[in-house]
């Protein structure tokens, strides 16, 4: 499958990408909230514009492929730094860091307008997409990576805008097949719970079990 892209780069040289293009992400999530709450005149908004427009063709003048996709080092670690929940190059991901437990995988993060469906709450897709993306590492954190075959998610009661906690554990084993379930919750308690099949696709199935099993960094 493309996209998973093998490399030989030392730790050295992922924080210095981390240091170098993660602060640019980091910016680019603040604007996104600037720009949804900002009461600023007519003229400063244009100013703003072609300040950000200066931006966009600075960062545009070299550019790399057309997604980042999975990076894959030799001890095993990978860097999804594209992805858009835990992407620490993506400003569209909160991002969130996931935790790794022996019989879970966890996250504490906050949700700010940007990811608002009715007004000061979490749009349902947002908590969809996080519960997917939770599910599915901790599939892999298990020892059985594998693709979403489906994702059924109940919200039990509006999620709110602000510090939230997801977590998900494997359910069960089925062959080639992983059953998670997730939540994600507020200081009051669970607002959406999820469950899901991730199923290791047929192109990984020769590959071994410690190999395929990719540990985020």
């Amino acid at each position: 499958m493309t996209g998973f892209i093998p490399e030989e780069t030392s730790d050295e040289d992922v924080e210095a990408e981390r240091t170098t293009y993660g602060p640019i992400a980091s910016v680019l999530r603040e604007l996104a909230e600037s720009s949804i709450r900002t009461q600023v005149s007519p003229e400063k908004a244009a100013e703003a514009v072609r300040a950000l427009e200066q931006v966009r063709d600075l960062l545009n003048s070299d550019l790399g492929g057309a997604s980042y996709g999975v990076r894959i080092r030799q001890d095993g670690t990978s860097r999804a730094w594209g992805n858009n929940v835990i992407g620490v190059r993506n400003p569209l991901a909160p991002p969130l860091t996931i935790h790794h437990e022996p019989d879970h995988v966890w996250s504490e993060f906050t949700l700010g307008p940007q990811y608002e469906g009715p007004p000061t709450l979490v749009h349902g897709g947002v908590s969809s997409l996080i519960l997917d993306q939770l599910l599915g590492e901790g599939a892999a954190a298990a020892g059985h990576s594998g693709m979403t075959a489906y994702l059924n998610v109940t919200y039990k009661r509006p999620t709110p805008l602000g510090r939230l906690r997801a977590e998900a554990r494997l359910d069960r084993v089925d062959g080639w097949k992983a059953y998670m379930v997730g939540s994600i919750s507020d200081d009051e308690g669970v607002t959406v719970e999820a469950e899901g099949l991730f199923i290791r696709p047929r192109w990984a199935r020769t590959i071994p079990e410690d190999s395929a099993t990719l540990r985020f960094d």
